[in-house]
């Protein structure tokens, strides 16, 4: 999630659930003791060995189903990463290290290749919403390659599918915010969602195939279904949708998740700005920050009535879902997926059970939030696509509780459980799942410092959250530390790891602290999980790749990269990690005043995509060019223009495997 939305005033979660003051070190001496073998139970909390070897009962039941010994070693022999770590750097443009190439693929504005029409991206921003609707959104976020032919590990041709956040309106319009107006709104509207576009790699330079039959471009006002339990529930019941089983649109798509069926999935986080709340907001309401108290907005229920909250009520509940996209399928209709619970979604990590079912991760982001999981209630289906087109609609959605002695519990989020009743405002499995973050107070879980990205790792079956800051924990009136969150204020965020007891349908697991972000020597003193080697503030977007390295992309907020105190972290960046030394290694520097979000690669490791965010980006200033504070035009470098979102692609010049 972008920075931008730090200062912004929301209703934080007031619920009385147990902060867990007890000595910081607990779930490292717990973890510690988890047996694994001779070498890895004697090892000291600190020792980068300790983890080298798969972990507890979890881990173990893990590998034995990938085929791996229980305690085979994460990595092979030689070094995980084998690049020259690059400097920080605060220019702007955006830097990899030496024997590696950054190009920009696609911008904002550019066509993504719809047959019905290309109309190029004019640098005053005087396109029509009907024109953008065909071009490239804007605030490239969450991305993922399929490659084409649908199936295949073919690293030549896909489709790239990613999400573009949220509007920035001082830069859409020749005249920025000024003359607000109804088709202003739908400009805006129009530059937020997702793209399809087909890409290939020729003569060893990727370009957009263009036209293309998958391109599409998918926005505020795109025609959607609504699945699962909310589906046809009272309170999704509008205007538009009579019969609350239907919706239009998407947008605020943050980071996003892909299942093993070759679909999309696109988070849709902090809905809320884009609506104008109600004076008499309910509890329920403030909880989701639809309340008077938030200052900020994107206007758009100033000209549109379905976004002002006291004319269209229920449209909110139609937003801070997980939508499943069919990306090879460009007639199909997006499906909003329910049961996976209604909160500021910062991805969806799908992973498979056991026994073929899916279990999909997320975090919720925002300040003293949680974590979630959804266990599909079957398997998926390897011989049939299409039979795995609700899968996601039934299941168990659970809640993460993080005990100080390192253990960890799944709640069940289930109707007429856990006080889950109609006494508490639950009157049914639909409003549990619409109103997830009150049914997650009402259980007990564990408030976080603003979840995001979840990954993976591909031998240990380990899982990774980034928790990217929470400067309030600890003021005056907030809740202090807890064992997973142990630093009040926590202003440079930290990363957790854990291993489910079991497969991933368990409901118990193991945790521990993996890097506290920040400058070690300022920060870190009184409390285990230091980083090693580069410094990072504020780690996002995480992905971990085939061979193990965790990618960590950092959303420093600009306005803050401008003070003194954070000139030693340069720009926003990309590092590589070791799991096993927590060694971390700068990859990419990005332009001044942007995040470096959306990683991924295609299945060979030889290409490597990064979305950059927002270039130019101050604040609530957003990139109008009559910013007095214009920080960037990256990367046109247009004096008549303004800067652009855009996605780079990079590659090692001899073809080499990304990183290694």
């Amino acid at each position: 999630m972008s920075k931008f939305f730090d200062a912004l005033a929301g209703t934080p979660n007031q619920s009385a659930n147990p902060y867990l003051t007890d000595s910081l070190d607990a779930p490292l001496a717990a973890q510690s003791a988890v047996p694994a073998d001779s070498t890895a139970s004697s090892a000291s909390p600190d020792d980068p060995s300790r983890r080298a070897l798969l972990a507890g009962s979890g881990a173990a039941s893990v590998a034995a189903l990938a085929g791996l010994p229980a305690c085979a070693p994460l990595l092979g022999g030689g070094p995980l990463v084998g690049f020259e770590p690059i400097a920080s750097s605060a220019e702007d443009a955006v830097r990899v290290p030496r024997g590696y190439d950054a190009r920009v693929l696609v911008a904002w504005g550019d066509p993504i290749g719809d047959a019905r029409g290309m109309p190029a991206f004019r640098p005053d921003a005087s396109n029509s919403a009907a024109e953008q609707e065909l071009q490239s959104g804007t605030h490239h976020d969450g991305m993922h390659f399929f490659a084409l032919p649908a199936g295949s590990s073919n690293s030549s041709h896909g489709l790239l599918v990613m999400n573009h956040e949220y509007p920035d309106n001082g830069a859409l319009f020749p005249d920025g915010t000024a003359n607000w107006s109804l088709d202003k709104v739908r400009k805006s509207q129009a530059a937020v969602g997702c793209s399809v576009q087909e890409v290939r790699l020729q003569d060893g330079r990727w370009q957009l195939v263009r036209p293309s039959r998958f391109a599409r471009r998918i926005h505020a006002n795109t025609p959607m279904q609504i699945g699962g339990p909310a589906a046809g529930h009272p309170g999704m019941r509008t205007a538009h949708s009579p019969s609350g089983r239907e919706s239009l649109g998407t947008f605020n798509n943050c980071a996003n998740g892909f299942t093993p069926w070759g679909t999309y999935l696109t988070c849709e986080e902090n809905f809320s700005f884009h609506f104008k709340p109600a004076a008499d907001a309910t509890k329920f309401e403030e909880r989701y920050e639809l309340s008077p108290k938030v200052r900020f907005s994107f206007r758009w229920g100033e000209a549109d009535p379905r976004f002002d909250v006291a004319r269209s009520r229920n449209e909110p509940n139609h937003f801070g879902w997980v939508v499943e996209i069919d990306p090879h399928d460009p007639q199909s209709v997006p499906v909003k997926r329910t049961a996976l619970g209604r909160f500021s979604h910062e991805g969806a990590t799908v992973v498979e059970c056991a026994d073929g079912r899916v279990a999909v991760y997320s975090g919720d982001d925002r300040a003293f939030e949680y974590i979630y999981k959804f266990v599909s209630s079957r398997p998926w289906n390897r011989q049939d696509r299409a039979a795995n087109r609700t899968l996601l609609d039934e299941g168990t959605l659970y809640v993460g509780r993080f005990n100080a002695d390192g253990s960890g519990e799944w709640l069940e989020l289930i109707h007429g459980r856990n006080g889950l009743t109609a006494e508490n405002g639950f009157d049914s499995q639909a409003a549990v799942v619409m109103f997830a973050r009150a049914a997650a107070d009402q259980v007990g879980a564990t408030k976080m410092d603003r979840p995001e990205w979840i990954a993976r790792h591909p031998l240990s079956g380990d899982m990774y959250c980034t928790l990217t800051n929470n400067t309030a924990r600890g003021r005056p009136g907030r809740e202090g530390p807890n064992a997973a969150n142990p630093r009040a204020p926590n202003p440079y965020g930290h990363i957790i790891r854990w291993s489910e007891q079991g497969d991933h349908a368990a409901t118990r697991f193991r945790w521990e602290i993996f890097a506290l972000a920040g400058d070690p020597k300022h920060e870190n003193a009184k409390v285990r999980g230091n980083l090693q080697g580069d410094l990072y503030a504020s780690p996002d977007g995480l992905v971990i790749d085939k061979r193990g390295v965790l990618w960590v992309q950092t959303d420093v907020s600009p306005s803050v990269l401008l003070r003194k105190d954070y000139a030693i972290y340069g720009n926003n960046q990309l590092l590589a990690v070791d799991p096993v030394s927590r060694q971390a290694q700068r990859f990419l520097t990005g332009p001044r005043g942007c995040e470096v979000t959306g990683t991924c690669f295609t299945p060979d490791g030889r290409t490597m995509f990064v979305n950059i965010q927002h270039p130019g980006e101050v604040g609530a200033g957003g990139t109008d060019p009559g910013n007095p504070r214009k920080l960037s035009n990256w990367p046109d470098f247009d004096p008549r223009g303004r800067p652009r979102s855009a996605t780079v692609v990079v590659r090692r010049g001899d073809g080499g495997v990304i990183g290694s």
